[in-house]
């Protein structure tokens, strides 16, 4: 039921409460001096007027309960961690800062407190750390702090649906400030807020920072009944932010304002208690005075070194989080510049005649078998149905407790995922058509990818986002693209691309054995029911590098006139064009095909263009801006001289049409790249 809490009360037994309280405060307003003193950078968002909120809550957690916060969680944060010294350090960009100054005032970790500037998208995270709780039995619970303007956002209801359905130990507390940013409440939202959550068999109540009493028995209430219930519930917590919302941007009715800081609970404590409120702010001030001093004498953080070439980590038993010193040099373990010499290629056998979806099945179900950590989860994943695709049909019967069916809800379904990667487990999220990754864009560039590094990497992210791509299934328009090239380059991620001349299960038993930060994997449609017993061109040989995620190629016995660069569904398509141009036009090409898209090792292909001195690209999405112009870049960049011819085919600008004949004259084919390598005019030189 949603409830309001009654009468005001006096506040015996709440000392502590308004200590925690003035110590905030104190944080607060000397933050606020230091970024008009020009010792602080960026923005301060500060919760002056709203401090009762976090130790209230707080309060009745316990070791093993999570937190997570939002741009305007200070107060949260020092409630919940005491960690005053790294906080101010943090805000102020210094090396001895929370998270090493990487981070800042919005995005702080320590002892399981988790925060981000992104509000809308932590209840799904936040949602995800619960069901992490859930799977590991334990009685302990998630709190997520939002703000009322943060029930704009679409995600919030899609990670309530979840948290109910799958009766989650979460808490969510919204502080009502009556703003959202600078508009008013008013403006914004409609209905009733605890009757959202109650749509979704979510119990809410209401209380307000100017009954502290009344504040703290509700709050306990709300964590208890999640602890015991193991379910959901929403903390409304009507309250007041006495300060703008951003340093100074503050448009609101000063009478306003003033009306709300003649009730502040703290200056009313301070007025019935002016002693014990004086020694509260001495003690904050000395306790600010003393943080501000150690962060001076910290120094800034050491930036990264030299920009080089990301490789992924080898394989580990475990995902385990790292020590802030890790690494010196930027937070990820040092690892060499791709090298330019030759790689070892070696020959693997392809006799298995079963289709690449039940590899793939299959190789998921041993993972599972060998790492307890490992749950899938997507829509319709679950028996009968097992995906859209059926590449994860029968493991939830056979893990029945690791599987879960998820509502059409993309964007929450990888912001759980990405809680259940920061609580420790291996999450494989299925998103069943990759047209659909824009929905799930901002858990993966705004949330997953940035919390190994902002969090100064005492987490990691070991997030597996398999989808289907591609076209030439008719479609149309919203389910046949090739969107790959959007998520290309997104910091501390990886993007494989499986083709049907490698053992997709050996690429994904190195990946899960190994996954230690969010990895997206580009599966072809087609591809699912390709074999990979097929023989190899006449005159030609599949040959593989010998690393987790190879570079394969397709090398001819006689000299290459040419190089053409191609991945995943374009790869069949690409071969046939080696075998029309060897049988038909007398040219020879060499054909590489890379399943690690990034972080790219450019030296296979680089080794291919130094003999021959041309490269033609082929890929199915739209060309402008696309991986085939990253790889023909970097190798002007490394070697310059050595591409004497580049050309590019790639998809018709335009979406994909259903129609079986636009469709094919939209996509690009072999006949396709044979026309473009004609066009090089090579025998003419």
């Amino acid at each position: 039921m949603y409830t309001d809490m009654a009468a005001t009360r006096e506040t015996p037994g709440l000392r502590d409460l308004y200590r925690q309280a003035f110590l905030i405060r104190g944080v607060e307003l000397r933050l606020l001096e230091l970024f008009g003193q020009g010792k602080v950078v960026g923005t301060i968002h500060t919760c002056v007027g709203q401090e009762l909120s976090g130790p209230a809550v707080t309060r009745s957690l316990r070791e093993g309960d999570l937190v997570f916060s939002n741009h305007r969680g200070h107060g949260h944060y020092i409630a919940r961690t005491g960690d005053v010294e790294g906080l101010v350090a943090e805000v102020m960009g210094k090396r001895s800062g929370a998270c090493g100054g990487r981070g800042g005032s919005q995005h702080l970790h320590k002892d399981g407190f988790f925060s981000n500037g992104v509000q809308g998208g932590i209840v799904p995270v936040a949602a995800g750390l619960a069901l992490g709780l859930k799977l590991k039995g334990s009685n302990d619970i998630c709190v997520v702090f939002i703000g009322d303007g943060t029930l704009g956002e679409g995600v919030v209801y899609e990670a309530l649906n979840i948290a109910s359905k799958w009766a989650l130990p979460l808490l969510i507390v919204l502080e009502d400030n009556l703003y959202a940013q600078s508009t008013p409440r008013s403006q914004t939202l409609a209905g009733d807020i605890g009757k959202r959550a109650e749509a979704f068999g979510i119990p809410a109540a209401a209380c307000d920072t100017w009954r502290p009493e009344e504040l703290v028995a509700a709050a306990g209430r709300a964590v208890e009944g999640v602890r015991a219930e193991g379910r959901p519930r929403l903390l409304v917590i009507g309250t007041y932010r006495l300060k703008a919302h951003s340093k100074g941007d503050d448009d609101r009715d000063p009478a306003e304002v003033r009306a709300y800081a003649e009730k502040d609970p703290l200056s009313v404590f301070a007025k019935n208690h002016p002693d014990e409120a004086r020694g509260f702010e001495r003690a904050a001030a000395a306790a600010v005075a003393e943080a501000v001093a150690k962060a001076e004498k910290a120094g800034d953080p050491v930036p990264p070194g030299p920009a080089r070439d990301a490789r992924p980590l080898g394989p580990r038993s475990q995902a385990a989080p790292r020590p802030a010193d890790a690494d010196p040099e930027g937070g990820r373990d040092a690892r060499p510049p791709a090298s330019t010499a030759p790689r070892r290629w070696t020959r693997t056998d392809l006799s298995c005649d079963r289709p690449v979806v039940a590899l793939i099945r299959e190789a998921l179900a041993r993972n599972m078998e060998r790492d307890e950590r490992i749950v899938v989860l997507g829509e319709d994943v679950a028996d009968p149905y097992g995906g859209a695709f059926k590449a994860t049909q029968g493991l939830s019967t056979r893990f029945p407790s690791r599987v879960f069916n998820a509502p059409i809800s993309e964007a929450a379904i990888v912001g759980v995922a990405n809680g259940l990667a920061l609580h420790g487990r291996v999450p494989v999220a299925e998103i069943m058509f990759g047209d659909f990754l824009t929905l799930c864009a901002d858990q993966i560039i705004n949330h997953a990818s940035k919390f190994r590094y902002m969090y100064n990497d005492a987490v990691r992210v070991p997030l597996v986002l398999r989808t289907p791509m591609g076209g030439r299934r008719g479609y149309g328009p919203t389910h046949s693209q090739a969107l790959e090239k959007h998520f290309l380059g997104v910091p501390d991620t990886m993007m494989l691309a499986l083709h049907g001349r490698y053992d997709p299960g050996k690429v994904y038993d190195a990946l899960l054995a190994g996954a230690d930060r969010p990895t997206l994997v580009i599966e072809d449609k087609l591809l699912y029911g390709q074999r990979l017993s097929r023989e190899a061109p006449a005159g030609f040989v599949w040959e593989h590098t010998d690393e987790p995620f190879p570079t394969s190629r397709l090398r001819p016995s006689a000299r290459a006139d040419l190089t053409i660069l191609a991945y995943g569904g374009m790869l069949p398509h690409a071969e046939a064009a080696v075998s029309a141009l060897f049988e038909e036009h007398d040219l020879v090409a060499e054909l590489v095909c890379p399943i690690l898209l990034y972080p790219w090792d450019h030296a296979p292909l680089l080794e291919s263009v130094q003999a021959t001195g041309r490269l033609l690209v082929a890929e199915e999405g739209v060309g402008f801006a696309a991986f085939g112009a990253e790889a023909a870049s970097a190798l002007v960049e490394r070697a310059p001289g050595v591409l004497r011819q580049l050309k590019r085919v790639a998809s018709h600008p335009h979406p994909v049409p259903s129609a079986a004949s636009l469709e094919r004259a939209a996509l690009p084919g072999a006949a396709a790249i044979v026309a473009a390598v004609l066009e090089m005019n090579i025998h003419g030189e």
